[in-house]
């Protein structure tokens, strides 16, 4: 019985021993509920739920609210559908473009994405729903996700890779759900340094670790690396147990460790069940939906202020839905893919709402109808869990109808429909706007037709750098065409990357528009301890839109015994400021900020000396500066140099 415990009874519960324990239900996220009903089997019918933004949506909105809105929304569903446990969210880190599966992961920043996924945990938590935090570790590509090898040094791995995983941990989410992947020659499944030694010993977590669909090779070995729960059922677990039992590979203290954990977490479930109380209907639900899209919306451009459209515009519309109707709007394929409980509005139709006229079309060439053209594309291929993309261009047949345009008219404006970032440098200099709606969910349009009317202003900002041409970053073949991939770039993707080799971005990590304008000013730090400080300083709403500003706060250690990037994100703030108001923001910074990984010391390390506090409004648009000295007891420092310290 025990054996029986440590694999799933079918595709999506825990076995109950013929009705002796309860059984937990676990159901796919992490945009919304998806329930296969097909009596417990992997593959089925789904259940129809609210579709929220993808998290890469979300974490365009840097709202930590907003993120625990919908955690808690996303729990009603689940409560309402008889979920114990929402298999969500994913934190992996976006280290390249091409990964197909990047709509679900927050970022490309390790900070930004821990802090956001804390959130969406509570908030599901918070309703007596578990989460499933994955997928541990380095899970950057998914072409050959079963087979790949992931391998990097220590400092990359613990300063890139686990921060995010580290932080949401302090939320306490019931389970973590291993990767496909091989980790640095060790399948994740069975990678005792990783599952144990790490996650456990180093960072505290206690619950139930749970693997993959089909990512067990071994189930014996991945026991003993203490992976408790194999999914989905495997009939085959039993006996292989059995036998490692018999051959004295395994031992009853280990298998009881594992169905220790497990009975906590059944009774977890049990006592939650009081606490599942669903307090959005679902129509609030929908709309917290279009609220988030609102707020995650992000203008990349706007050249002579052409949005806000003018009330009673007409526009010609052209978008070919050949690329997936409502999947190429709300979403990715894959175990995200959610059937929304609603119809989707399409853009033209919201537009229309808005009191605009609005003509659909199809060919570019032909003439014009209206005083603004609004082109949808999409990405070259679909972004879905189990593959990954070929190119980052969007389709040529949206680049063509661009040019086309080009030729003739002005006020060209492309809302981008992607779940990660794509090459814009072939047609967005032909453009006045760009409007990256993402996968925005059930209610992107609705979110959209305000913000083009003006009734919204944007504040979304990038969490993921645009790149132009970069030979230094991870290329293609190094991502998806290779089973064992070095990550020689070590920490330096994203805006790591253009700070290291001084190279300008199309769009900058942090980079967001708005209708309003905003001017920086007084920082001012305050000193808590040697390693925690607060950081405030100004921000003014200098027009007359009342408008949110994300304000972004970076440090650097420009003189290091160790190589380090030339800045990271530690703290931010997104906050609503009225026309001519100034608001003080403050924004804390503690230990973690200034610490880096020291693989010889085994932990996080913050080395005496200057550190630069850089405020901006982007990664390349930083309009504050100043400088702390951190001054922690001699007894705590490693020697740094070839002098005695007190000459």
């Amino acid at each position: 019985e025990k054996f029986r415990l440590l694999t799933g009874k079918n595709g999506w519960q825990t076995d109950d021993l013929n009705g002796k324990i309860p059984s937990v239900f676990v159901a796919d996220g992490p945009h919304g509920l998806r329930k296969i009903e097909n009596n417990g089997e992997w593959n089925g019918q789904t259940h129809k739920n609210t579709a929220y933004p993808a998290l890469s949506l979300l974490s365009c909105t840097w709202d930590r609210e907003l993120a625990y809105l919908m955690g808690s929304s996303i729990a009603d569903d689940c409560i309402e559908n008889d979920v114990d446990i929402l298999l969500a969210p994913g934190v992996n880190m976006k280290r390249h473009a091409y990964c197909g599966r990047n709509f679900e992961y927050f970022s490309e920043d390790p900070y930004l994405a821990g802090e956001l996924a804390y959130a969406y945990v509570d908030g599901v938590q918070s309703k007596g729903i578990g989460t499933s935090v994955k997928h541990f570790a380095c899970n950057n590509t998914e072409k050959y996700r079963h087979f790949q090898n992931s391998e990097m040094d220590e400092r990359t791995l613990f300063e890139t890779y686990l921060p995010a995983f580290k932080r949401v941990l302090e939320a306490k989410p019931w389970t973590v759900m291993c990767s496909y992947n091989i980790v640095n020659g060790v399948y994740a499944s069975e990678n005792k340094r990783l599952l144990k030694n790490i996650l456990r010993d180093k960072f505290g977590f206690d619950g139930v670790i749970v693997s993959d669909w089909e990512a067990v090779k071994n189930r014996a070995r991945a026991l003993k690396a203490t992976l408790d729960l194999e999914m989905p059922h495997n009939a085959r677990s039993v006996g292989d147990l059995q036998e490692a039992y018999e051959a004295g590979y395994i031992t009853e203290a280990e298998v009881d460790e594992s169905v220790e954990r497990l009975f906590a977490l059944f009774e977890k479930a049990e006592r939650s069940k009081e606490k599942r109380k669903a307090s959005f209907s679902e129509k609030e639900r929908h709309e917290n939906a279009v609220k988030i899209a609102r707020e995650g919306v992000v203008l990349l451009k706007n050249e002579g202020g052409v949005l806000p459209l003018k009330a009673g515009a007409k526009i010609d519309y052209f978008a070919d839905w050949s690329y997936g109707d409502v999947k190429g709007i709300i979403g990715g394929w894959g175990s995200s893919d959610v059937q929304p409980a609603v119809r989707v509005k399409q853009l033209f139709e919201t537009l229309q709402e808005s009191g605009y006229e609005v003509r659909e079309r199809w060919n570019p060439s032909i003439d014009v109808y209206g005083d603004y053209q609004i082109v949808e594309v999409g990405a070259t291929t679909h972004e879905s869990e189990g593959v990954d993309r070929n190119d980052l261009k969007i389709r040529s047949i949206d680049e063509e109808s661009i040019l086309r345009l080009a030729k003739t008219q002005k006020n060209i404006i492309v809302v981008l429909r992607s779940g990660s970032a794509v090459d814009c440098s072939g047609w967005a200099d032909k453009v006045s706007a760009i409007v990256y709606a993402g996968f925005g969910g059930e209610g992107i349009n609705e979110a959209l037709a305000e913000i083009r009317s003006g009734r919204a202003c944007p504040s979304g900002k990038l969490t993921e750098t645009y790149f132009k041409e970069a030979k230094e970053r991870p290329d293609k073949a190094d991502c998806t065409e290779s089973l064992s991939t070095f990550y020689k770039e070590r920490f330096y993707f994203g805006y790591r990357h253009c700070d290291k080799y001084d190279e300008e971005p199309y769009f900058a990590f942090g980079h967001g528009l708005s209708y309003a304008s905003f001017e920086y000013s007084d920082l001012a730090i305050r000193k808590l301890s040697e390693t925690d400080y607060e950081v405030e300083y100004t921000v003014k709403n200098v027009s007359n839109v009342a408008a949110k500003e994300v304000s972004q706060v970076y440090v650097s250690d420009p003189v290091c015994t160790s190589e380090r990037p030339k800045k990271e994100l530690k703290g931010f703030s997104k906050d609503l400021i009225m026309p001519g108001e100034s608001k003080r923001v403050k924004v804390k910074l503690d230990k973690s900020a200034f610490a880096y990984y020291n693989p010889s010391l085994e932990d996080y390390y913050v080395e005496n000396g200057r550190f630069e506090i850089l405020v901006g409004a982007s990664s390349r648009d930083i309009r504050l500066s100043a400088s702390i000295e951190v001054n922690l007891p001699k007894f705590t420092q490693c020697s740094r140099n070839f002098w005695r310290e007190d000459n």
